[in-house]
């Protein structure tokens, strides 16, 4: 008779809990890009954000992604994380590699991103520049994949195979 492997058997948070994670988890990153961006203009000696634009986004997007990796890393886990008993682990229930983490933090952009691009098309193909404020809503469109997948995972997760599992001792 075969055991269940302890992982596959292990519950998924609640899109509830993973939502509030992911708000604090922005809170957070307000200090991360606040740093970033201070680094970036002293070292550039930019005045203004649109200065050296498309270098600030990368900047950003590596300083975020080193956030992330380097939490995730240790134990699999950020702040936010810890606070709501949530895990990032691989299929075999360890935490991940470091390549598998890198490839997780890059998935994760693709979605929001073209929502974002729906939104801009929805503004300028409508005239209504206040269609732009919908861009809040970008970042939630990670949670659409959750209602169709069995073991409610994010798209990234499923093409990183790795999975956020709870663990709140009952």
């Amino acid at each position: 008779m075969q055991q269940a492997d302890p992982i596959d058997s292990a519950r998924p948070p609640s899109r509830w809990r993973l939502f509030a994670c992911m708000m604090y988890e922005g809170v957070l990153l307000f200090g991360v890009v606040f740093l970033a961006s201070y680094l970036f203009d002293t070292l550039t000696q930019s005045r203004s954000g649109l200065m050296f634009r498309h270098g600030r986004q990368a900047v950003l997007f590596l300083a975020i992604g080193a956030y992330f990796v380097l939490c995730w890393r240790k134990r699999g886990q950020t702040l936010p994380m810890k606070t709501w008993n949530i895990r990032l682990v691989g299929t075999d229930g360890r935490t991940p590699g470091l390549g598998t983490l890198v490839l997780r933090y890059v998935l994760s952009w693709p979605v929001p991103l073209l929502a974002a691009l729906l939104v801009l098309t929805a503004s300028r193909t409508t005239g209504y520049s206040s269609t732009d404020l919908l861009i809040v809503f970008a970042p939630f469109t990670v949670f659409i994949w959750t209602w169709f997948d069995p073991q409610q995972q994010f798209l990234h997760d499923r093409l990183a195979k790795t999975r956020l599992i709870d663990v709140q001792r009952p």
